[in-house]
């Protein structure tokens, strides 16, 4: 093996309190391999995913891995996105990088060959699906069912929990009281091209999946305060003239 890999660095970037740096470093000597280079790569560029990348800044004998679709396609040398599938070659161990763009457009998800762990980001995770391209992300769905349909998957593991253990899913909730466990199998991701299918575009469910185009849900709620606030304007307009009125007489 010639490098350690990270894929994401979390959310909280506060050394005080979360030393995300410190503890992948001490993990690393624990293992035997704190001697060699560490890669820090991402699943998507959403801020959850890579706000931990400023405690690696400087280190020596580590390189983080941009974000941007321009940093995604030079480091991983995709020539044909998001067609392909590139390598992380760690010596005597190989993790494939497969283009999975829909919530973020420069998205990928990690197979890890050794283990069998397919590492799905927000992507593919249980609860919410948020979806910002419908064409793109039924494309990476077709795209990864057919890159596993002949590999052994040991579990899919998405970058958050969003489903207790009856199903239900937190909705902007920091407190997950009975969370489900977060791996998913292969027959889930196999399943994952009806899933996105079946989406409208706007705001629909599929079995647990709870499928939002956050922008256009975003602009729907925007646009239902705007028209509040008109009515509202139009509502007050009428005791307005009849006190100018009582005034005026």
């Amino acid at each position: 093996m010639s490098h350690a890999l990270l894929i994401d660095t979390g959310a909280v970037a506060d050394p005080s309190a979360m030393p995300l740096a410190d503890t992948v470093r001490s993990l690393l000597t624990q293992a035997g391999v704190a001697a060699l280079p560490l890669l820090v790569v991402h699943t998507h560029g959403h801020l959850d995913h890579r706000a931990g990348d400023p405690q690696f800044a400087n280190q020596s004998g580590v390189e983080v891995v941009g974000t941007s679709l321009e940093d995604v396609r030079r480091h991983f040398h995709f020539s044909d996105w998001p067609d392909g599938v590139a390598q992380i070659e760690l010596g005597d161990r190989t993790v494939d990088v497969i283009p999975t763009p829909g919530h973020y457009p420069s998205e990928v998800s990690y197979y890890d060959r050794a283990t069998g762990l397919f590492f799905s980001g927000d992507f593919f995770l249980p609860g919410r699906l948020l979806i910002a391209d419908a064409s793109a992300d039924l494309a990476s769905a077709r795209r990864v069912a057919q890159f596993v349909a002949q590999r052994p998957v040991s579990y899919v593991l998405g970058g958050h929990v969003e489903l207790d253990r009856a199903g239900h899913i937190f909705l902007g909730e920091h407190y997950h009281p009975d969370e489900r466990p977060l791996q998913l199998s292969k027959q889930d991701l196999m399943g994952l091209p009806a899933i996105v299918a079946s989406f409208n575009g706007f705001y629909s469910q599929r079995g647990v999946y709870l499928m939002e185009s956050q922008n256009r849900v975003l602009m729907a709620l925007g646009a239902l305060v705007v028209a509040l606030l008109v009515a509202a304007g139009f509502g007050l307009r009428a005791p307005l003239r009849r006190r100018r009125r009582h005034r005026a007489a």
